[in-house]
């Protein structure tokens, strides 16, 4: 029986997957998955998000959600003015550029997805499909594609839950690029539970939809996500060798 490896991953997502409508303001659904080396992660990540939370509303239980953030509801209504959201807003931004992890992500337009395919498939599904073929490379090249990765995902609701629970299965047990199984295990955590993993997953993924949607915007979030993105062989003489690897935009 094959052991673990060193890596555990963290998945959220941003926008809606479904295509029965299309919100004109945000017409993609991201998935951002979120790879940690398990020591890194245990000895270093979680003690910096917890120091945060302790120095911000004294105690560790708050659960940073980039929404509710944005939108300042629940733990969030605590910012007196601008300028103390955006110091909170920047030693969060501190935190994710100095917490070392790999970032794969896999972004759906779903208007050109609409128009392209006569019966589309499940943005979610799609996303999910491309993430873990991407990550099973990393894993390759890391020589840990013969142990079991983790791969931590929210519960959304008991069907939704199902499906996507059968998806991954199948594409584990070989409907890959690769055309045969992939040693993963899905963990599906509840939205309230306190993972440090999870929530900068969360934190991630808008920055990332927005980026596509609106390249010419300004987006410090994402310059500093910029230097995570998995990418094959370094980054080519622009800076960027993550294009259709550890960015992938579909279709």
């Amino acid at each position: 029986m094959p052991g673990f490896s060193d890596f555990i991953v963290y998945v959220d997502e941003s926008g809606d997957h479904g295509l029965a409508s299309v919100d004109p303001h945000y017409p993609v659904f991201v998935l951002a998955f979120c790879i940690f080396n398990k020591r890194h992660y245990s000895e270093t990540v979680v003690e910096k998000v917890q120091k945060f939370k302790f120095k911000h509303f004294g105690h560790d239980l708050a659960i940073l959600h980039e929404h509710d953030i944005r939108k300042e509801r629940g733990e969030f209504s605590i910012f007196s003015n601008r300028e103390h959201k955006n110091q909170f807003l920047g030693e969060l931004t501190d935190i994710v550029e100095s917490s070392n992890f790999v970032l794969v992500s896999c972004v759906i337009e779903k208007k050109r997805l609409r128009e392209r395919y006569e019966y589309p498939a499940n943005p979610y599904h799609l996303a999910l499909a491309f993430g873990l073929e991407r990550i099973y490379r990393f894993l390759k090249e890391k020589n840990q594609h013969n142990k079991i990765t983790h791969v931590v995902l929210e519960r959304r609701g008991q069907r939704e839950d199902d499906e996507l629970e059968l998806e991954f299965r199948r594409v584990c047990d070989g409907a890959n690029w690769f055309r045969q199984p992939l040693p993963f295990s899905a963990i599906f955590a509840d939205k309230k539970t306190n993972s440090a993993g999870l929530q900068l997953a969360d934190l991630v993924a808008r920055p990332i939809g927005l980026r596509v949607l609106r390249p010419e915007q300004d987006n410090r979030a994402f310059r500093v996500l910029e230097d995570k993105f998995y990418c094959r062989g370094g980054r080519d003489n622009t800076g960027n060798g993550y294009d259709g690897l550890g960015l992938k935009k579909f279709p």
